[in-house]
């Protein structure tokens, strides 16, 4: 889902937040397979999520990871929606599972922040908006899985701490076509959605701008 909007990124202000891009949730074999495997798959969402972290790395931008990790027991987990009850009858996402693990397609870099928390959002109680305020960030992107729970509980806390927001939207993934849809239909009155095309070329912009040789007509030699 493109944005008839024209994107400008400034990679030194902008940072790439990827949310539980993790075996339990996106593979095959993970323990929410049934729920999401088969969209990520079919959409090509992986792939399309590494062009993006690829461009961001390229220009120097902060990439950050977060990840959905419980302890053995599930101490830290209320049990109060029903997606918290499926994670723990499905013994998913225990820290230092390979369930837990993100995915080595999308494996972060040694200096890229990896923040892990045991909600839907990774921001209450970690170091998550610390990080971003302390590299100067005022606009955050996101990619990940599920666009209609953990995706845009995300974007809606970055949100509200005041940060600009934009979607990946074929970066992004939901268990149906219709839940993904309908978060990046009603997103837009918080923020801004954008393909990953988009993004890559506000980048490629950005970069090839700073790039360029200053010129005129009284340079001195």
């Amino acid at each position: 889902m493109p944005t008839n909007e024209t994107i400008s990124l400034d990679p030194t202000r902008t940072a790439l937040v990827n949310v539980h891009w993790q075996h339990d949730i996106v593979t095959p074999e993970g323990a929410f397979a049934p729920y999401f495997a088969e969209s990520v798959q079919r959409h090509g969402v992986i792939g399309t999520t590494l062009g993006v972290v690829s461009a961001f790395r390229r220009v120097g931008a902060l990439v950050v990871w977060t990840r959905a990790a419980f302890q053995p027991g599930y101490p830290e987990l209320i049990l109060n929606t029903g997606l918290n009850h499926a994670i723990k009858n499905l013994g998913a996402l225990i820290d230092g599972s390979p369930g837990a693990q993100i995915i080595p397609d999308l494996s972060p870099q040694h200096q890229e922040p990896v923040v892990s928390h045991p909600g839907t959002s990774p921001f209450p109680n970690t170091a998550l908006d610390s990080i971003l305020r302390h590299h100067g960030i005022d606009t955050v992107l996101f990619t990940g899985v599920a666009t209609n729970v953990t995706v845009e509980g995300s974007a809606r806390d970055a949100v509200n701490l005041g940060y600009n927001v934009i979607l990946v939207s074929d970066a992004c993934a939901a268990a149906t076509d219709e839940a993904h849809e309908a978060t990046l239909a009603t997103f837009s009155l918080l923020g801004k959605t954008a393909a990953a095309e988009d993004i890559q070329s506000a980048l490629d912009l950005m970069e090839a701008a700073e790039q360029a040789p200053l010129v005129g007509p009284n340079v001195l030699t």
